[in-house]
């Protein structure tokens, strides 16, 4: 029997997508099926805080700096609307690989929100209202609106729920608990049970945020200045970042700060027992540091500005559940910090979010057709993975509305697909958080390569304009052209050049050799060959760097390749969605289970599950070759 649903009128409109929740992930998720021809009603608690950054107020870094570029890449609105609001930018790691390099910027946190709200409005398929939901209508397993906190029923024929740390929020400073969402926000109460009602099953975890303190009272003279670059964009289509930057600045806890916290552990709720949710690993708070790490003598703490016309910093790496009065004595120890003003107070905040098993890779869940999430409800951490999450969600919803099958971006593709995968077929335990480590193929997933590698499908749903993509064609032919030209010029072993080669401290010439093999040579780089060869193409500097990366690491490259093909052979075995495993009577009983609950899209993704062998496999894949020989019998 159908359940009733109370309510006290049905909107005059009717949404195809209804998205609840406009932080980074509802944004994303808002303007990509827009912009593919969709009427969308976006749902937020409070208009003021659209795409707002709770906690630090940055984007990226190695891993988070690559999704936020494929996010470019797909054509969602992140990285454009970091261009447009920074204050800083910087490339992390550019001692090391290219694989790990990683953009990270400085925002000012009012613009960021400000301009991203004006998109939202300005788009003209998008609807953005400030309604609380509070129960998910569901009829015959289909997802069919939404009942606001006022009693209005929207209908629609998607939903992408984007909640954020809202669903019973609870915010922890000592021994201080309310019921909150980020920056004391209003909570969202009511869907959690709505969520429950539906079948969906829910878990608590914890995040938390460092105190933000006044700048009149940091003395920077006695910390390390952290100037940007210019020249840098998160973009692809962003013109260059040469304004005045805003500097960061880095100090140090010391053994009086450690010695503070120690004597103080049992009056943070995260040893006193009022902190029940699972926090991050990768991200954990002081206390907990200065607990499991006794002997490590400092830990780094980064002040971040979190705008040009504000005086509040934010002090990274300092993320505290303690009383205020010890947040003043834990400051107060550190270098530059000895007179520190706190203008807000660190905190804890506890949430209930989905588990993520519950979902298909499309982000749409298992139990429910037409019912999306993303973001932090899927138990990750971070603006970037909420984003691209978002992104992902919104994609496939529309699609859905046009009858087509889903984007589902692999692991060999992006980040963004190693995110999804993870999520979705091992779930987590703990807030997700991406790092380069969690890529076997990071080496063909750079953050400068993103458009390459995700362009062209931004562009076919509709996402990149004709324009921008003009102009990605070009730099690609550039790349072909250059490259061409390296492996057919030719430069002979002369006195001159020989000269030249020991300047720049490189080995000399023995025979001809094509400029390529030049550029292979880990001293040289692009610039270094127009004295060879006068000709060589004057390009862009990003047409520079993709060249001399696919020449300098072509045999890597080549090798992870054909990694690739292996890898694709399993994604591409699709196993039929209605396959009953309990038939399967040579599968070990737990893989039955985990095959079940977990229903995976192929081979590949089955043989990523935990508690699923590679002998269940070779169980799975005869299977399927037995089926296939029957259909073709039949035939």
């Amino acid at each position: 029997m159908a359940k009733e649903y109370n309510y006290n009128k049905v909107f005059k409109k009717k949404y195809d997508i209804i998205v609840i929740g406009a932080g980074h992930a509802g944004c994303e998720a808002s303007l990509a099926p827009a912009r593919m021809g969709f009427d969308v009603l976006t749902m937020t608690v409070n208009l003021d805080h659209v795409a707002f950054m709770p906690c630090n107020p940055s984007l990226g870094g190695p891993g988070k700096g690559h999704i936020v570029r494929e996010i470019d890449a797909l054509g969602g609105e992140m990285a454009i609307n970091m261009d447009e609001t920074m204050i800083q930018i910087r490339m992390l790691n550019t001692t090391k690989g290219p694989a790990v390099h990683g953009l990270r910027g400085q925002a000012d946190k009012k613009k960021y929100h400000q301009r991203m709200k004006q998109v939202l409005e300005e788009e003209k398929k998008v609807d953005l209202k400030q309604e609380i939901a509070e129960v998910l209508v569901v009829k015959n397993g289909k997802i069919k609106g939404v009942i606001t906190k006022t009693g209005i029923l929207f209908k629609a024929q998607k939903v992408v729920i984007t909640t954020g740390t809202f669903l019973q929020g609870k915010v922890i400073i000592g021994e201080a608990t309310f019921n909150a969402g980020p920056n004391q926000q209003y909570p969202a109460n009511e869907l959690s049970k709505s969520l429950e009602n539906i079948g969906l099953n829910l878990r608590r975890f914890k995040t938390g945020t460092p105190p933000r303190i006044n700048k009149r009272s940091i003395d920077f003279s006695k910390m390390h200045e952290q100037k940007g670059e210019q020249g840098l964009t998160f973009s692809f289509d962003s013109p260059p970042f040469e304004r005045e930057q805003v500097s960061c600045y880095l100090t140090y806890t010391n053994s009086k700060t450690h010695k503070i916290i120690q004597e103080n552990k049992m009056r943070t709720p995260l040893f006193s027992g009022i902190i029940d949710g699972v926090g991050p690993r990768y991200c954990p708070s002081i206390e907990d540091k200065v607990v499991r790490f006794p002997d490590k003598e400092r830990h780094q703490i980064f002040l971040e500005p979190e705008g040009e016309l504000t005086g509040e910093y934010y002090v990274s790496g300092l993320s505290t559940s303690l009383p205020e009065d010890i947040q003043y004595e834990i400051l107060n120890t550190i270098p530059g910090l000895k007179k520190a003003e706190i203008m807000r107070a660190g905190y804890a905040i506890e949430y209930d979010c989905l588990d993520p098993n519950d979902l298909k890779l499309s982000l749409q869940t298992k139990k429910i057709s037409g019912l999306y999430s993303a973001g932090q409800i899927n138990g990750t951490s971070g603006y970037e993975e909420a984003a691209g999450q978002g992104l992902i969600a919104g994609i496939n919803a529309a699609l859905s509305l046009q009858n087509k099958e889903p984007l589902i971006l692999d692991r060999a593709q992006a980040y963004i697909g190693v995110l999804i995968d993870e999520l979705v077929t091992k779930g987590t335990d703990e807030p997700y958080r991406m790092m380069t480590s969690r890529a076997e193929y990071r080496l063909i997933l750079r953050q400068d390569n993103a458009d390459l590698r995700l362009k062209g499908i931004g562009y076919k749903l509709g996402l990149i304009s004709e324009n921008k993509y003009q102009k990605f064609l070009e730099k690609k032919k550039d790349i072909e052209r250059t490259l061409k030209f390296l492996r057919n010029y030719q430069v002979t072993p002369t006195p001159e050049n020989k000269k030249r080669l020991r300047k720049l401290e490189s080995g000399a010439l023995k025979k001809p050799v094509v400029l390529a093999k030049l550029l292979k040579r880990p001293e040289l780089e692009y610039d270094d060959l127009k004295y060879f060869a006068p000709e060589l193409p004057d390009i862009d500097q990003e047409i520079k760097e993709q060249v001399s990366i696919q020449i300098k690491y072509k045999g890597y490259i080549d090798r992870q390749m054909s990694q690739i093909e292996q890898f694709k052979k399993m994604e591409d075995r699709i196993i039929p969605q209605g396959i009953d495993y309990s038939d399967l009577e040579n599968l070990r009983l737990e893989a039955r289970e985990k095959l079940k609950k977990i229903k995976p899209r192929s081979l590949g993704q089955a043989s990523r599950i935990s508690g699923v062998s590679p002998a269940d496999i070779s169980v799975l894949m005869i299977y399927l070759e037995q089926q296939e020989r029957e259909k073709d019998d039949e035939s």
